[in-house]
């Protein structure tokens, strides 16, 4: 049962990720759209990861659902909205890599097996590599290309991970 959540939520990180990464950018409206949709499915990635993680870990898993929620309100917020997201602009790139970061502390710290592990780590080397891109190079288009890959690669590490062992329960 917990193989089929992992490559379900694999699965669901991988579109997810594919999805981020097809938008291109043409106008500001699209980049706060994307900006909006990128942290949406970060929020829907780490609902998921918060039910996923819940017979684990409750703190993480609380840790995860409270961010997922700020995620999905703070991408609702901004889809679409060209003066919110003039007035973040500075602010976004921040959020945005400041998302990967916690999202890879909350994988890393879960020790949902190897994929969790190395899914942690990746997303806190891509939120450090986020800011850094957003502050220098200021071209959204990659940052979109940095969540797209960080779900991307943690779905691959979700389906291809063995699943852990199952625990006997004893009555």
């Amino acid at each position: 049962m917990a193989e089929g959540r992992n490559v379900l939520l694999g699965i669901l990180a991988i579109l997810l990720g594919l999805i981020v990464i097809a938008f291109p950018l043409i106008s500001v409206l699209l980049l706060s759209s994307i900006v909006g949709i990128g942290l949406i499915f970060i929020g829907v990635w780490l609902l998921a990861q918060s039910f996923e993680i819940w017979g684990s870990n409750k703190g993480i898993s609380i840790a995860a659902l409270i961010l997922g929620i700020l995620g999905i309100i703070v991408g609702i917020g901004l889809f679409g909205k060209i003066l919110a997201f003039s007035i973040l602009v500075g602010l976004i790139i921040y959020i945005g890599g400041l998302f990967l970061i916690i999202s890879g502390i909350i994988s890393l710290v879960s020790g949902q097996g190897s994929a969790g592990r190395w899914g942690g780590i990746l997303g806190i080397i891509l939120g450090i590599l986020y800011i850094i891109i957003g502050v220098y190079a200021l071209n959204p288009l990659y940052l979109a290309f940095i969540i797209g890959l960080w779900l991307v690669i943690t779905g691959l590490f979700m389906i291809i991970s063995p699943a852990p062992p199952a625990q006997k329960v004893e009555g």
